[in-house]
């Protein structure tokens, strides 16, 4: 059993995640509203999607013709009460439990009762976030992997609140917009985090320690365990900040000191070394950041 037929979907947040979100919805024929509080990066997250649809065009996923359609299927806008129509929200925000409490309560009040809200939220309890709202039956995670257009899978998660046509609904969903979506039940850093980032900050202990340069530690990682990007270049492309964030987090919900996060971690992140969005983390990036 699933809701009635969702057609608009809004995006609360076009950083990184949010505009992929937006790109994956618009190319599979949904009306999306894009809403930031900021009007640069509602412009930039434009930019970013019609340059992901002219790389998809030049290998073939669609003809040059449809980039105009889906791109008309993007309102970007940073006024909230828009998303009233919406039939699905999805909040996008950075990582931070205030923020995301703040977003889903705020549209919470404005979206109709029937609506889905949905967080992107890739640590965070979706218990705890689904009790802050008046809809906690109809709250859902669904974690989008980075880059959005790209990556097939999709965590969804469900709160100990969750209804059966709420997580029905969007397992359907994530399988319309061509995804693979995975079910988990709500823990902190649910799977993919859980088993992720505590590799990535061992790694960033071994390179404190001394026991190895950032480049050897990825070596060993992609030609030993065969990983397409070693632990430190992928810290670097989600973001150290993020990785501290979602360690806390882990720290925090399970109360065992082997999710500390690694003082090179947080020291890196004091000196603003956030990884590639910012030009440099255990590795400098050329054009890229301040």
């Amino acid at each position: 059993m699933t809701l009635d037929p969702i057609r608009t979907v809004a995006v609360l947040g076009a950083g990184t995640m949010g505009n992929g979100i937006a790109h994956v919805f618009a190319r599979s024929g949904y009306h999306v509203i894009l809403r930031d509080v900021d009007a640069r990066v509602l412009d930039a997250a434009m930019e970013t999607i019609a340059k992901n649809l002219d790389r998809e065009i030049r290998k073939g996923k669609f003809a040059e013709f449809a980039k105009a359609e889906i791109l008309e299927r993007v309102h970007a806008t940073t006024s909230m009460a828009e998303i009233a129509r919406a039939d699905l929200a999805i909040e996008a925000v950075p990582e931070r439990l205030d923020l995301k409490l703040s977003v889903l309560q705020e549209a919470d009040k404005l979206l109709r009762p029937e609506a889905i809200l949905a967080s992107n939220t890739s640590s965070i309890s979706i218990t705890t976030l689904a009790a802050a709202t008046s809809r906690p039956d109809r709250i859902v995670g669904m974690h989008f992997m980075n880059p959005v257009p790209v990556m097939a899978l999709v965590e969804v998660i469900r709160a100990l609140q969750t209804s059966d046509t709420t997580f029905h609904t969007t397992m359907a969903l994530c399988a319309r917009l061509e995804k693979k979506p995975v079910a988990v039940n709500d823990a902190p850093g649910f799977v993919s985090n859980r088993v992720l980032m505590p590799m990535i900050n061992e790694a960033a202990f071994t390179v404190m320690e001394g026991v190895a340069t950032a480049e050897a530690v990825d070596a060993i990682l992609k030609l030993g365990m065969n990983h397409p990007m070693g632990p430190l270049e992928l810290a670097d492309f989600i973001g150290l900040d993020v990785c501290v964030n979602i360690l806390d987090v882990l720290h925090t919900g399970f109360g065992d000191s082997k999710y500390r996060a690694c003082p090179l971690l947080r020291q890196m992140v004091a000196a603003g070394w956030l990884g590639r969005k910012a030009g440099r983390g255990f590795y400098k990036y050329e054009g890229q950041g301040g």
